[in-house]
């Protein structure tokens, strides 16, 4: 197929164009000459064309997208024999064009941005045509005259970029690449700005490229994050927010490329918040305590707003990015200063929530070489945070279901012996037993209700008797052994001081008690022993003491008390304990252990 056709009016052309210049030829003669363009002229032209076409394709995906466009203009500038081109791209919220690289020009000759209205770059996003301007002098929409003049430039071409959105919640990236030419009152061709189109549109292919091996890239680091997070949590039992992040941070350092980091907890007056772990560890004060009255720290944790992008921070529900440490309104002189000497250059903050509520928040750093974080770093980390979350989400629900085999199994035996006594019949001369059946029953699976409801809140604190839930936990503790055949273990009550006033949540105190029973219970060796309970008051404390045949070495002891001891029980046991304001106690001797929990008296 002939692709370039030669015909009468080209001839013509050809020949009306030579005889200006002084040759005059027959129409044979110029058909000739037309045929000589077409197959050697011609074909040298389109295959440098498409070589360098094929240039800009190859350009490596893994730069950035400002080295891909100063990689697209590189080439523009050699193939049309330019001086110099320069891209900006339209920010559609500040309505400017931004500076987005140049060559061979440094990032400082250029102004970082210019207005949309009445400027060249504006006028070619808008129409989405090129935008010839022979003589800069005289071009009204060129501004800064002097600041090319300088440089020797006299002319420039201006050819649109358009980048496609990649995804639904993406908008397109429309832009325009300016090339600088010397000549003074240049005559542009056509060809010459269909040219310089056709290599500026092969840039929306490269960085498709570019936005496919990082999603690609995006999802193996998300997929790492999860299988570290749940890796770790499967092989703890009963784990805190900040043994998560011990466990996970150092695994994902490499992975998300972290230099700093911390997490913060919300204490439960919700006016203070605590440091409650960094990575490195050494470069962080835990347990330093903050008010919540702190701007940033206020942002982070009631989410107050206003929301949006300012001029040295970006404050939004997921997160909030200080871009300017030094002159941002969110951070207080003292911690300006510690960023400053830091070689800090940006914080980004991860709010992480139950409910919608906030009760911890993350803090990365950017620091040294390492000047502000991009979007993708900003999704990677808030995709960390709620993953952190429904890691202890799941963890919490574990922790329910550890809690709720005690209440299940006494619900069960007792709701068995029901069913005997109803088969016996006679059961009206057994209406106590019958009556303390069905309640126990209706308690307990009550209690397993309240216990899934935990996971949306803990119900209200109360003023109970110590003594009285004690005594009802042993009963079912009791119920526990007999429905799993130990009987060979001798149950006590000891002497039983009532009442001991105590405030508290009653599930907390009910879990704390069967956890503690369950575990001493476990304890007692296969060939059987002793189970005992006493509670006494001591000084401002009410005391509840359980003690079991077994004893505990006394190298482990210390580790009981800091609850890591194997089990998830004992981990939820001194959990509970502090966040009620109590304290725990172990000894081991004589073959046998006793726990003691106390908690303040109400007087």
């Amino acid at each position: 197929m002939d692709h370039f056709k030669i015909n009468q009016e080209l001839v013509k052309s050809v020949s009306a164009s030579l005889k200006e210049k002084g040759w005059e030829l027959s129409l044979e003669e110029a058909h000739l000459v037309a045929n000589l363009i077409g197959e050697e002229v011609l074909y040298h032209y389109v295959d440098r064309l498409i070589s360098q076409a094929e240039t800009i394709l190859e350009i490596n995906p893994s730069l950035t997208e400002r080295e891909i466009l100063q990689d697209v203009a590189r080439n523009v500038v050699e193939f049309l024999g330019a001086e110099a081109a320069s891209i900006r791209l339209y920010d559609p919220e500040k309505e400017e064009m931004i500076s987005f690289g140049a060559h061979p020009w440094a990032e400082g000759d250029q102004e970082p941005a210019i207005p949309f209205e009445d400027t060249i770059a504006g006028e070619v996003v808008r129409s989405h045509q090129s935008y010839f301007v022979p003589n800069i002098v005289k071009e009204e929409k060129y501004k800064n005259k002097e600041r090319v003049l300088i440089k020797g430039i006299h002319s420039m071409l201006a050819v649109p970029i358009s980048i496609p959105r990649f995804s639904i919640k993406d908008l397109d990236t429309e832009g325009c690449l300016q090339i600088y030419f010397r000549e003074e009152d240049k005559v542009f061709t056509p060809l010459e700005a269909k040219i310089a189109e056709m290599l500026s549109r092969r840039v929306s292919y490269v960085i498709a490229r570019k936005r496919i091996m990082d999603l690609q890239k995006l999802n193996v680091t998300k997929d790492k994050i999860v299988e570290q997070i749940f890796l770790k949590l499967g092989r703890r039992e009963g784990i805190k927010m900040k043994d998560v992040f011990n466990l996970v941070i150092p695994e994902l350092v490499d992975i998300m490329r972290i230099q700093r980091c911390a997490l913060f907890s919300v204490m439960e007056d919700r006016r203070h918040v605590i440091l409650e772990a960094g990575y490195p560890e050494i470069h962080h004060g835990i347990g330093k305590v903050f008010s919540v009255k702190v701007p940033y720290i206020d942002a982070i944790v009631n989410q107050t707003g206003p929301f949006g992008e300012f001029e040295n921070e970006k404050i939004y529900p997921a997160y909030i990015l200080i871009d300017n440490p030094k002159e941002s309104r969110l951070l207080p002189p003292d911690l300006k200063r510690f960023l400053e000497t830091q070689q800090i250059h940006s914080v980004l903050y991860i709010p992480l929530k139950v409910n919608e509520v906030v009760n911890y928040f993350l803090v990365f750093d950017a620091q040294a070489h390492h000047r502000r974080f991009t979007d993708e770093e900003i999704e990677i980390f808030t995709f960390f945070g709620k993953e952190l979350m429904k890691g202890l989400r799941l963890e919490k629900m574990d922790d329910i279901l550890h809690d709720i085999k005690n209440p299940a199994i006494a619900a069960a035996g007792f709701a068995k012996r029901l069913k005997k006594m109803m088969e016996d019949g006679d059961y009206l001369s057994k209406k106590e037993k019958v009556d303390q059946a069905l309640d126990i029953i209706l308690k307990e699976t009550s209690r397993i209700q309240e216990l899934a409801l935990t996971l949306h809140g803990e119900g209200r604190e109360e003023t109970v008797d110590l003594t009285e839930k004690l005594k009802k936990r042993f009963l079912i503790n009791e119920e526990a052994i007999r429905e799993l055949k130990r009987e060979n273990i001798h149950t006590v009550k000891d002497d039983l001081e009532s009442p001991l006033w105590i405030r508290c949540f009653p599930l907390h105190i009910e879990r704390v008690l069967d956890n503690l029973l369950n575990n001493a219970s476990n304890a007692i060796p296969e060939e059987g022993g002793k189970l005992s309970i006493r509670s006494f008051k001591k000084d401002s404390w009410a005391v509840a003491e359980i003690t079991n045949t077994g004893q505990i070495r006394e190298e482990d002891l210390d580790r009981y008390l800091l609850g890591e001891g194997r089990g998830r029980g004992l981990h939820i046991t001194t959990r509970l304990v502090k966040r009620m304001g109590g304290k725990m106690e172990v000894e081991a001797r004589e073959g046998q252990t006793t726990f003691r929990v106390m908690f303040p008296l109400v007087l």
